[in-house]
Protein backbone atom coordinates (compact mmCIF):
# COMPACT_ATOMS: atom_id res chain seq x y z
CA UNK A 1 0.00 0.00 0.00
CA UNK A 2 2.29 2.38 0.78
CA UNK A 3 4.50 1.76 -2.00
CA UNK A 4 1.57 2.78 -4.27
CA UNK A 5 1.31 6.16 -2.17
CA UNK A 6 4.83 6.83 -2.59
CA UNK A 7 4.63 7.15 -6.46
CA UNK A 8 4.86 10.51 -7.40
CA UNK A 9 1.51 12.49 -8.44
CA UNK A 10 0.93 15.45 -10.86
CA UNK A 11 -1.32 18.79 -9.03
CA UNK A 12 -1.11 21.26 -11.93
CA UNK A 13 2.13 22.19 -13.10
CA UNK A 14 4.15 20.54 -9.63
CA UNK A 15 4.56 17.17 -8.84
CA UNK A 16 4.19 15.75 -5.00
CA UNK A 17 5.13 12.93 -3.21
CA UNK A 18 3.57 11.35 0.00
CA UNK A 19 5.27 9.63 2.60
CA UNK A 20 2.41 8.47 4.53
CA UNK A 21 1.70 6.66 8.24
CA UNK A 22 -1.16 4.32 8.19
CA UNK A 23 -2.80 3.07 11.23
CA UNK A 24 -4.69 -0.10 10.85
CA UNK A 25 -6.86 -2.20 13.49
CA UNK A 26 -8.56 -5.38 12.74
CA UNK A 27 -11.93 -6.53 13.42
CA UNK A 28 -11.49 -8.97 15.80
CA UNK A 29 -13.77 -11.11 18.07
CA UNK A 30 -14.60 -8.82 20.71
CA UNK A 31 -17.22 -6.33 19.97
CA UNK A 32 -15.91 -2.47 19.49
CA UNK A 33 -17.43 0.63 18.89
CA UNK A 34 -16.72 2.23 15.61
CA UNK A 35 -14.64 5.02 17.96
CA UNK A 36 -12.61 2.29 19.92
CA UNK A 37 -11.57 0.99 16.54
CA UNK A 38 -10.44 4.49 15.29
CA UNK A 39 -8.75 4.94 18.41
CA UNK A 40 -7.05 1.77 18.00
CA UNK A 41 -5.82 2.58 14.34
CA UNK A 42 -4.92 5.89 15.50
CA UNK A 43 -2.15 4.78 18.20
CA UNK A 44 -0.88 2.51 15.73
CA UNK A 45 -0.60 5.42 13.67
CA UNK A 46 1.15 7.41 15.70
CA UNK A 47 3.65 4.18 16.65
CA UNK A 48 4.59 4.28 12.64
CA UNK A 49 5.15 8.27 13.11
CA UNK A 50 7.46 7.79 16.51
CA UNK A 51 9.22 4.90 14.43
CA UNK A 52 10.34 7.55 11.18
CA UNK A 53 7.25 7.72 9.05
CA UNK A 54 5.80 6.02 5.70
CA UNK A 55 5.13 3.09 6.93
CA UNK A 56 2.27 0.43 7.86
CA UNK A 57 1.48 -0.86 11.74
CA UNK A 58 -1.48 -2.93 12.83
CA UNK A 59 -2.43 -2.32 16.17
CA UNK A 60 -1.32 -4.16 19.01
CA UNK A 61 -2.72 -4.49 22.44
CA UNK A 62 0.43 -3.41 23.84
CA UNK A 63 0.48 0.11 22.88
CA UNK A 64 -2.39 0.83 24.68
CA UNK A 65 -0.99 -0.67 28.04
CA UNK A 66 2.46 1.38 27.15
CA UNK A 67 0.22 4.68 26.35
CA UNK A 68 -1.83 3.90 29.93
CA UNK A 69 1.30 3.25 31.82
CA UNK A 70 2.73 6.84 30.70
CA UNK A 71 -0.65 8.58 31.31
CA UNK A 72 -0.52 7.02 34.98
CA UNK A 73 3.21 8.01 35.42
CA UNK A 74 2.61 11.87 34.26
CA UNK A 75 -0.37 11.80 36.48
CA UNK A 76 1.54 10.74 39.25
CA UNK A 77 4.35 13.23 38.63
CA UNK A 78 1.65 16.12 38.99
CA UNK A 79 0.36 14.32 42.20
CA UNK A 80 4.21 14.37 43.51
CA UNK A 81 5.02 17.99 42.44
CA UNK A 82 2.08 19.16 44.71
CA UNK A 83 2.76 16.79 47.62
CA UNK A 84 6.76 17.30 47.30
CA UNK A 85 7.33 13.62 47.04
CA UNK A 86 10.80 14.61 45.98
CA UNK A 87 14.31 14.58 47.50
CA UNK A 88 17.81 15.68 46.31
CA UNK A 89 20.52 13.38 46.74
CA UNK A 90 24.07 14.32 46.93
CA UNK A 91 27.26 13.00 44.68
CA UNK A 92 30.72 14.35 45.96
CA UNK A 93 32.98 15.42 43.92
CA UNK A 94 36.94 14.39 44.98
CA UNK A 95 40.11 16.45 44.81
CA UNK A 96 43.15 14.26 43.54
CA UNK A 97 44.01 14.49 47.66
CA UNK A 98 40.75 13.18 48.66
CA UNK A 99 39.01 16.63 49.70
CA UNK A 100 35.83 17.03 48.70
CA UNK A 101 35.38 20.25 47.01
CA UNK A 102 31.56 20.13 46.33
CA UNK A 103 28.78 18.08 44.97
CA UNK A 104 26.05 17.23 42.04
CA UNK A 105 22.56 17.85 42.96
CA UNK A 106 20.63 14.77 41.79
CA UNK A 107 16.64 14.13 41.57
CA UNK A 108 15.29 11.34 43.53
CA UNK A 109 11.50 10.52 43.36
CA UNK A 110 9.76 8.80 47.06
CA UNK A 111 6.55 6.79 45.08
CA UNK A 112 4.66 6.07 47.27
CA UNK A 113 3.85 2.45 45.97
CA UNK A 114 7.32 1.88 43.40
CA UNK A 115 9.34 3.42 46.00
CA UNK A 116 12.61 5.36 45.05
CA UNK A 117 12.29 6.14 41.71
CA UNK A 118 15.52 7.23 40.08
CA UNK A 119 15.54 10.55 37.25
CA UNK A 120 16.01 7.86 34.29
CA UNK A 121 12.80 6.21 34.79
CA UNK A 122 10.87 9.87 34.41
CA UNK A 123 13.02 12.65 33.42
CA UNK A 124 11.99 11.71 29.30
CA UNK A 125 8.58 12.01 30.83
CA UNK A 126 8.85 15.58 32.54
CA UNK A 127 11.32 16.84 29.08
CA UNK A 128 8.07 15.98 26.89
CA UNK A 129 5.72 17.44 28.87
CA UNK A 130 5.29 20.90 30.70
CA UNK A 131 6.64 18.88 34.19
CA UNK A 132 9.93 19.46 33.66
CA UNK A 133 9.61 23.16 33.87
CA UNK A 134 8.30 22.99 37.43
CA UNK A 135 10.58 20.11 38.30
CA UNK A 136 13.68 22.50 37.41
CA UNK A 137 12.49 25.22 39.37
CA UNK A 138 11.83 23.31 42.27
CA UNK A 139 15.10 21.39 42.19
CA UNK A 140 17.41 24.25 41.49
CA UNK A 141 15.24 26.33 44.34
CA UNK A 142 16.03 23.61 46.62
CA UNK A 143 19.41 23.42 45.64
CA UNK A 144 19.69 27.10 46.78
CA UNK A 145 18.23 26.99 49.62
CA UNK A 146 20.69 23.96 50.66
CA UNK A 147 23.37 26.03 49.71
CA UNK A 148 22.28 29.26 51.96
CA UNK A 149 22.49 26.71 54.65
CA UNK A 150 25.78 25.33 53.73
CA UNK A 151 27.36 28.68 53.76
CA UNK A 152 26.16 28.80 57.72
CA UNK A 153 28.45 25.90 58.54
CA UNK A 154 32.36 26.42 58.75
CA UNK A 155 32.88 22.38 57.51
CA UNK A 156 30.14 23.02 54.42
CA UNK A 157 30.99 26.76 53.69
CA UNK A 158 33.37 25.94 50.99
CA UNK A 159 31.08 23.26 48.73
CA UNK A 160 29.83 24.04 45.15
CA UNK A 161 26.80 22.65 44.16
CA UNK A 162 26.07 21.50 40.80
CA UNK A 163 22.82 21.60 39.14
CA UNK A 164 22.03 20.25 35.83
CA UNK A 165 19.83 22.35 33.44
CA UNK A 166 17.12 20.88 30.91
CA UNK A 167 16.78 22.61 27.50
CA UNK A 168 13.27 23.70 28.03
CA UNK A 169 13.79 24.83 31.26
CA UNK A 170 17.12 27.07 30.03
CA UNK A 171 15.72 27.89 26.72
CA UNK A 172 12.44 29.82 29.01
CA UNK A 173 12.11 33.58 28.40
CA UNK A 174 12.34 34.36 32.33
CA UNK A 175 15.68 31.65 33.07
CA UNK A 176 17.76 34.37 33.92
CA UNK A 177 15.53 36.71 36.11
CA UNK A 178 14.22 33.36 37.73
CA UNK A 179 18.20 32.04 38.67
CA UNK A 180 18.83 35.77 39.46
CA UNK A 181 15.86 35.99 41.52
CA UNK A 182 16.89 32.80 43.41
CA UNK A 183 20.03 34.10 44.15
CA UNK A 184 18.89 37.04 46.48
CA UNK A 185 15.85 35.57 47.74
CA UNK A 186 18.28 32.69 49.64
CA UNK A 187 21.67 34.99 49.81
CA UNK A 188 23.73 32.83 48.77
CA UNK A 189 27.17 33.07 47.15
CA UNK A 190 26.64 32.55 43.69
CA UNK A 191 30.16 31.28 42.65
CA UNK A 192 29.22 28.54 44.74
CA UNK A 193 26.66 27.15 42.33
CA UNK A 194 27.33 25.49 39.27
CA UNK A 195 24.70 25.24 36.84
CA UNK A 196 25.32 21.48 34.01
CA UNK A 197 24.11 22.02 30.82
CA UNK A 198 24.33 19.14 27.80
CA UNK A 199 26.70 20.50 24.70
CA UNK A 200 23.31 20.25 22.21
CA UNK A 201 21.78 22.42 24.83
CA UNK A 202 24.49 25.27 24.07
CA UNK A 203 25.02 25.06 20.94
CA UNK A 204 21.55 24.71 19.09
CA UNK A 205 21.43 28.24 19.78
CA UNK A 206 24.39 29.05 20.39
CA UNK A 207 23.95 32.98 20.63
CA UNK A 208 20.73 32.83 22.59
CA UNK A 209 23.17 30.43 25.01
CA UNK A 210 25.84 32.65 25.55
CA UNK A 211 23.90 36.10 26.50
CA UNK A 212 22.23 34.10 28.89
CA UNK A 213 25.50 32.66 30.69
CA UNK A 214 27.28 35.96 30.34
CA UNK A 215 24.64 37.42 32.31
CA UNK A 216 24.27 34.98 34.97
CA UNK A 217 28.36 34.57 35.14
CA UNK A 218 28.42 38.68 35.61
CA UNK A 219 26.64 37.61 39.09
CA UNK A 220 29.46 34.78 39.99
CA UNK A 221 27.33 32.17 38.79
CA UNK A 222 29.60 28.74 37.49
CA UNK A 223 28.50 26.96 33.94
CA UNK A 224 29.71 23.17 33.19
CA UNK A 225 29.31 21.52 30.22
CA UNK A 226 27.75 17.77 31.05
CA UNK A 227 28.62 14.61 28.98
CA UNK A 228 31.54 16.53 27.55
CA UNK A 229 32.77 14.32 23.90
CA UNK A 230 29.24 13.30 23.31
CA UNK A 231 27.99 15.79 21.65
CA UNK A 232 29.48 17.77 18.19
CA UNK A 233 30.94 20.18 19.64
CA UNK A 234 32.62 23.19 17.79
CA UNK A 235 36.07 24.34 19.28
CA UNK A 236 34.99 27.72 17.94
CA UNK A 237 32.23 27.95 19.70
CA UNK A 238 33.36 26.26 22.40
CA UNK A 239 36.04 29.18 22.84
CA UNK A 240 33.21 32.00 22.70
CA UNK A 241 31.10 30.09 25.53
CA UNK A 242 31.51 31.52 29.34
CA UNK A 243 32.24 28.30 30.35
CA UNK A 244 34.36 27.14 33.82
CA UNK A 245 34.30 23.41 33.89
CA UNK A 246 34.01 20.47 31.43
CA UNK A 247 32.92 16.74 32.49
CA UNK A 248 33.88 14.18 30.86
CA UNK A 249 31.09 11.71 30.12
CA UNK A 250 31.08 8.22 31.74
CA UNK A 251 30.71 6.29 28.76
CA UNK A 252 34.74 7.55 28.17
CA UNK A 253 35.78 6.80 31.75
CA UNK A 254 33.98 3.66 31.63
CA UNK A 255 36.23 2.51 28.80
CA UNK A 256 39.38 3.29 29.82
CA UNK A 257 41.85 0.34 29.71
CA UNK A 258 38.83 -1.25 26.96
CA UNK A 259 39.44 0.83 24.19
CA UNK A 260 42.66 2.41 23.21
CA UNK A 261 40.58 5.48 21.36
CA UNK A 262 38.46 6.38 24.77
CA UNK A 263 41.59 6.62 26.75
CA UNK A 264 42.93 9.25 23.57
CA UNK A 265 39.79 11.12 23.99
CA UNK A 266 40.02 11.45 27.86
CA UNK A 267 43.63 12.90 27.05
CA UNK A 268 42.26 15.40 24.41
CA UNK A 269 39.49 16.62 26.42
CA UNK A 270 41.80 16.85 29.67
CA UNK A 271 44.55 18.76 27.02
CA UNK A 272 41.76 20.87 25.71
CA UNK A 273 40.61 22.41 28.30
CA UNK A 274 44.08 22.93 30.08
CA UNK A 275 44.76 25.20 26.96
CA UNK A 276 41.53 27.06 27.15
CA UNK A 277 42.15 27.35 31.07
CA UNK A 278 38.75 25.49 31.71
CA UNK A 279 38.39 23.27 35.34
CA UNK A 280 37.80 19.31 34.09
CA UNK A 281 36.00 17.04 36.24
CA UNK A 282 36.03 13.16 35.21
CA UNK A 283 32.40 11.41 36.01
CA UNK A 284 31.30 8.05 36.41
CA UNK A 285 35.17 6.85 37.91
CA UNK A 286 34.86 3.25 39.34
CA UNK A 287 37.83 1.87 39.57
CA UNK A 288 41.49 2.78 40.56
CA UNK A 289 42.74 1.92 37.42
CA UNK A 290 40.38 5.00 35.83
CA UNK A 291 41.43 7.23 38.35
CA UNK A 292 45.50 5.94 38.16
CA UNK A 293 45.05 6.91 34.19
CA UNK A 294 42.95 10.20 35.02
CA UNK A 295 45.00 11.50 36.95
CA UNK A 296 48.72 10.34 35.34
CA UNK A 297 47.16 12.96 32.40
CA UNK A 298 46.32 16.09 34.62
CA UNK A 299 42.49 15.11 35.77
CA UNK A 300 42.21 17.12 39.23
CA UNK A 301 38.49 16.40 40.17
CA UNK A 302 35.96 12.92 39.87
CA UNK A 303 33.39 11.93 40.68
CA UNK A 304 31.94 8.16 40.63
CA UNK A 305 31.10 4.67 42.79
CA UNK A 306 34.60 4.81 43.37
CA UNK A 307 34.61 7.52 45.62
CA UNK A 308 30.87 8.37 46.33
CA UNK A 309 27.51 7.18 45.17
CA UNK A 310 24.93 9.46 45.39
CA UNK A 311 23.42 9.56 49.18
CA UNK A 312 21.11 11.57 51.20
CA UNK A 313 21.39 14.77 52.36
CA UNK A 314 22.39 13.96 56.17
CA UNK A 315 24.68 10.88 55.04
CA UNK A 316 26.34 13.43 52.73
CA UNK A 317 26.64 15.77 55.72
CA UNK A 318 27.91 12.75 58.03
CA UNK A 319 30.90 11.83 56.08
CA UNK A 320 32.16 15.66 56.05
CA UNK A 321 31.34 16.56 59.68
CA UNK A 322 33.89 13.36 60.23
CA UNK A 323 36.49 14.71 58.21
CA UNK A 324 37.19 12.99 55.08
CA UNK A 325 40.56 10.88 55.03
CA UNK A 326 43.17 11.16 52.30
CA UNK A 327 41.71 8.92 49.29
CA UNK A 328 42.85 5.45 48.63
CA UNK A 329 41.55 3.26 46.13
CA UNK A 330 42.01 0.50 47.83
CA UNK A 331 39.75 0.84 50.35
CA UNK A 332 36.14 1.74 51.08
CA UNK A 333 35.45 5.73 51.15
CA UNK A 334 34.16 7.73 54.19
CA UNK A 335 30.54 7.41 52.37
CA UNK A 336 30.88 3.46 51.92
CA UNK A 337 31.30 3.47 55.82
CA UNK A 338 28.63 4.85 56.66
CA UNK A 339 26.16 3.18 54.43
CA UNK A 340 27.56 -0.04 55.68
CA UNK A 341 28.94 -0.98 52.36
Amino acid sequence: MNAYLNLPYQLGEHTHHNTPSIGAALLGDALLTAANLLKQADIAMYQVKSTGRNGLCFFDPQMQAIITARAQLEEDLRTALVEQQFELYYQAQFENNGQVKGSEALLRWHHPLRGLVSPGAFIPLAEESDLILPLGQWVLRTACQQLALWQKNPIYSHLHLSVNVSARQFRQPTFVADVTALIRTTGIRAHLLKLELTESLVLDHVDNAIAKMTELRALGVRFSVDDFGTGHSSLAYLTRLPLDQLKIDQSFVRNIGRQPTDGVIVQTIIGMARNLGLEVIAEGVETPEQHAFLALHGCLLYQGYLFARPAPLATFEALLSAGVPDFEPNRRTGFERLLGR
